[in-house]
């Protein structure tokens, strides 16, 4: 049977370096404010235009991206670019994703740094700073929707909620714990499925109780008739 994952599976195959690289050069080109910023124009050029993931592939690439050390932005482009093309798709979306503020800083850097006090500079700053929230906010947004597909994963959130800002742990520390979560939950769910098929299969082969030592043959002759009556 035919299935979406199929279409993108074969376009994981078939992407170039050369693609790899532009997607991400002008991910990096356009990006400001940090990693997070980067992530929702990720998800629309790999997920929406390009077709190289599935959402849900996107959120556990995020996941592992996050639990490694260094900038989210490299990490993402790193993990996604491996799981295009492997490690030549790695290098070209690392490469696509750094290499714009890399020029950029280089030809700008002696401009900022001799006109950072001008009113212009600070104005455009100004109002690049509520851009990277409006950004920070999408992102939160496309990933939360699909991670967030049932009423217990909210017991995720809120368990990482409590790690990052509550106990003041990193990420990395509340990707752990959400994960070992997780697991016992898999296992908690799996045990109650596979406990209810066996109810199910010793209720459908009709194996009936034993009757009780202590009862009198009369009484379990009677009660046998009644099940009989009751099955008609």
């Amino acid at each position: 049977m035919y299935h979406p994952s199929e279409a993108i599976k074969t376009k994981e195959k078939t992407a170039s370096f050369i693609s790899i690289f532009w997607s991400f050069f002008k991910i990096g080109a356009f990006t400001f404010g940090g990693g997070w910023a980067m992530i929702p124009l990720i998800k629309r050029e790999l997920v929406e235009r390009r077709e190289w993931l599935e959402d849900s592939e996107f959120v556990d690439l995020l996941a592992i991206a996050q639990s490694g050390p260094g900038p989210i932005a490299v990490n993402t482009a790193t993990v996604t670019g491996y799981k295009i093309r492997g490690k030549s798709g790695a290098l070209a979306a690392v490469f696509g994703a750094a290499m714009p503020s890399f020029l950029v800083i280089l030809a700008f850097a002696s401009v900022l740094v001799r006109y950072k006090n001008s009113p212009a500079i600070d104005a455009i700053f100004r109002g690049m700073r509520p851009a990277i929230l409006g950004l920070l906010v999408a992102a939160v947004w496309q990933v939360g929707k699909n991670s967030v597909k049932e009423r217990s994963d909210l017991w995720y959130v809120a368990a990482g909620a409590f790690l990052l800002f509550v106990l003041r742990q990193g990420p990395v520390t509340a990707v752990f714990v959400s994960g070992l979560l997780g697991i016992v939950s898999g296992y908690r769910a799996r045990r109650s499925t596979r406990t209810r098929e066996q109810g199910g299969t010793l209720g459908e082969t009709g194996v009936s109780e034993a009757p009780d030592p202590g009862e009198s043959p009369k009484a379990a002759h009677e009660g046998s008739l009644a099940e009989d009556r009751d099955l008609k």
